[in-house]
Parts: structure tokens; C-alpha cells; sequence
């Protein structure tokens, strides 16, 4: 009789195990990240981790009784069938509550299927492409859109006194997008297009494309491509082609001139240097003060805080304060629906998501880059504000 009852007493126990692991991942509130860490485009997806540790430090891991796990997962960035393998095992294996990252469009378009399948909300902290929420109305943009930068920047250079530009641009979906949306910008507000021409998205040479456009004699050059490292060899050839001197300008958008490491790398190169972006470091209000101060105790090896580390330490707080509203009890349908419309305080400045297209609205800051106490910085110099996302 006792072995009988100590039997069954074991076969409850090992029954009551698999409850015991549902209930312990009911505690948990799981954020699979899908960002490209290593590779060429890992200085995209590095400060998704830094804006995420950020937060972390700042705030902590607990929300309305749930302990906050982030899984992450590297896909490189431009590889659509690496992110698609990592969602599918964060979703079936990890069972994740939020997916988040995407450093490319690429890697978004290709998620955005499986979340719809899932009802799993992916909240996107960079791909910039206009209209890409559509493909999913479990898609979430936190970071902006092309439209919002280019455009408004475009209309923005027309009425500066800025004639005739030459415009020039990476060969891929987000680059034609950025030509497309500056050029009728520019074009309606009475200027005149000059010249324009695409580069290779992987390893160009810019000089031959410098060389081109000044030979256009345009009041200035318009440049886009995705990453501060083209940044940096662009804004070089820039001035070794005597750009500066000739009195052409550069118009960019802000990660051409990122803090760091553009600005380090280039020096006095950059001064000048005129680009459109949802963030400076130089922006004067609380919330940025406190990001900072929490930035640089969470990331003191790291190099200074980017627009991207902001689109991922926002989207934390969003999560978090969805998580909070819904009294932790997360299911896709409802987070998708309280993000949906959510309004935010951001370092970056008073930001909402629009709930007909899930894509954000927020200020657009024209940015120069000056000397300030002798250190380069992106100082505004004009405020675009709550500027629509397409």
C-alpha cells in the first residue's frame, strides 16, 4: 500500500508540473528582440540593446506584478529569412508577449505575416519605410517614417533660400522612398532638382557620385543611406571633392552626422552640416536630462546615446505602461489595441501613435552641427512639430 500511494503520489507531482511551468511564465512578460547585432548594420541594432538596458536601469523589471524577460535574437539586419526563423522560434518556442527590433525594413516585412498569425504585437524601433504598418495590424512603428523626415525637410530646404539640389541616395526600397518623398517636398516648395543618382547599399564608393553632383553646381546635396558609417565616407568625400569650398551644402538625415561615431570620426568636416531627425542629444527638456543621466549610468562603455537607443527606451516604457493598464494581463489583441492611440513623453519630445495606422507622430528637428563649448554637437535650429507619418 505504501509503494502504491508513493507511486501515485509521484504521478501527481509530475502532472502538476507542466501547470507549474504556465503558471511561473504567467509571471513573466516575455520581449523577443529581432535587431542585427553583428554585421554592418549591427550599429543599428547595438542601441535597440543599449535604449533597452536603459530603461531596465532607469525603471526596472517588474510591471503590475510581472517580471520583464528580453530574449534576444540577431539576425544581421538585412537578411529577411534570418529575422523570419527568429520570429517563428521566439513566438512557438519562447512564446514571447511582444516581438520588437527590426533594423532594416526587410526584416519587418518579412515578421509581419507571423505576427498577424500569432496576434503577436511587433513593435518596430527603426525600419523607416512609409506605410509598412499596413502589412500587419499587429504592427507598431515607434521610430518614424520616411515621410516625416524627407518631406517636411524638402519642403523645409525650398523655402531656405536653397535653389537647386542634387540628390543622392542608397539603391534599395528606404532609398527611393528618401528621394521620392524629398524631391516633392523640395520640388512644391519652388525648388529645382538638379541631378540624382543611387548607390550600391553594400560597400560604395562615394567619390565618383561626389565628383557628379558637384559638377551639377547645385546649392546642395541631398544624402541619405542606412547607417553613420556612410555617413562618414559620404560627408569625407564630401569635403576631399572640395564640396564645402565650392558653397555646396549637405543636407542629410540625422544619422549621416550621429554623435557618435560620425562626429568623432569626422571633426571639422562635419561643421555645417545640416540634416532633419526625431532626436538630438542637445534637446533642452526634463525628459531627455533624466535619459541621459540613466543612459550614461547604464552604458558607461558604450558610445553616446543615439535616435535608435531613444526608439527602444520609449518602446520599453510603452510596453511597460501597456502592461500596467491592462493590469497584466497581456494578450495580443488588447496590447495591440492600448498601444494603439498611447501617448508618450519622450526625450525626444511629446510623441502619440496614430490609432488608424499604427504609426507615429511626432516633432521633426532641422539639426546644424556647430561647436558648443568645443564639442561638435546637432544643435536645432528649427521644430518641425507633430508632424504626421505619411
Amino acid at each position: 500500500m505504501k509503494l502504491r500511494s508513493m507511486t501515485r503520489t509521484i504521478a501527481v507531482a509530475i502532472a502538476c508540473l507542466p501547470l507549474a511551468g504556465q503558471a511561473l511564465a504567467q509571471d513573466t512578460i516575455k520581449i523577443g528582440v529581432i535587431a542585427a547585432l553583428t554585421g554592418p548594420f549591427a550599429n543599428i541594432g547595438k542601441p535597440f540593446e543599449d535604449g533597452i538596458r536603459t530603461y531596465l536601469h532607469q525603471h526596472g523589471d517588474k510591471v503590475a506584478g510581472k517580471k520583464i524577460e528580453v530574449i534576444y535574437r540577431d539576425d544581421g539586419g538585412s537578411n529577411a529569412d534570418h529575422s523570419k526563423r527568429a520570429a517563428q522560434e521566439l513566438i512557438a518556442r519562447e512564446k514571447v508577449d511582444f516581438l520588437i527590433g527590426f533594423s532594416l525594413t526587410p526584416s519587418a516585412l518579412a515578421v509581419a505575416p507571423l505576427a498577424t498569425r500569432a496576434r503577436t504585437p511587433m513593435i518596430v524601433m527603426n525600419a523607416v519605410t512609409t506605410g509598412i504598418t499596413d502589412k500587419s495590424p499587429y504592427m507598431v512603428r515607434t521610430s518614424m517614417t520616411m515621410h516625416q523626415m524627407t518631406e517636411p525637410f524638402g519642403t523645409w530646404t525650398g523655402k531656405s533660400k536653397i535653389g537647386k539640389v542634387y540628390t543622392l541616395v542608397s539603391d534599395y526600397s528606404t532609398g527611393a522612398d528618401a528621394e521620392v518623398k524629398f524631391i516633392k517636398g523640395f520640388s512644391e516648395a519652388g525648388g529645382k532638382v538638379v541631378g540624382s543618382a543611387r548607390v550600391p547599399l553594400a560597400n560604395p564608393d562615394y567619390s565618383p557620385f561626389v565628383q557628379r553632383a558637384k559638377d551639377q553646381k547645385p546649392d546642395a546635396l541631398f544624402f541619405f543611406a542606412p547607417g553613420a558609417e556612410d555617413g562618414t565616407a559620404l560627408l569625407k568625400a564630401f569635403t576631399d571633392k572640395g564640396l564645402d569650398k565650392a558653397g555646396i551644402k549637405f543636407l542629410g538625415v540625422g544619422d549621416m552626422t550621429s554623435d557618435s561615431p560620425t562626429l568623432a570620426a569626422l571633426g571639422e568636416r562635419a561643421l555645417g552640416a545640416v540634416t532633419v531627425l526625431n532626436y538630438s542629444t542637445a534637446l533642452d527638456n526634463d525628459a531627455n536630462r533624466a535619459f541621459l543621466k540613466a543612459y550614461a549610468a547604464a552604458n558607461p562603455q558604450r558610445p553616446a546615446a543615439t535616435f535608435v537607443t531613444v526608439a527602444a527606451y520609449d518602446t520599453m516604457g510603452m510596453i511597460a505602461e501597456t502592461v500596467r493598464r491592462l493590469d497584466g494581463k497581456v494578450t495580443g489583441d488588447a496590447a495591440i489595441k492600448t498601444l494603439a492611440g498611447m501617448k508618450w513623453n519622450s526625450p525626444r519630445g511629446p510623441i502619440s501613435i496614430d490609432p488608424a495606422t499604427r504609426d507615429i507622430v511626432q516633432n521633426m528637428y532641422i539639426r546644424e552641427v556647430k561647436k558648443v563649448d568645443g564639442k561638435l554637437v546637432n544643435a536645432p535650429i528649427s521644430v518641425l512639430e507633430n508632424v504626421p507619418p505619411r
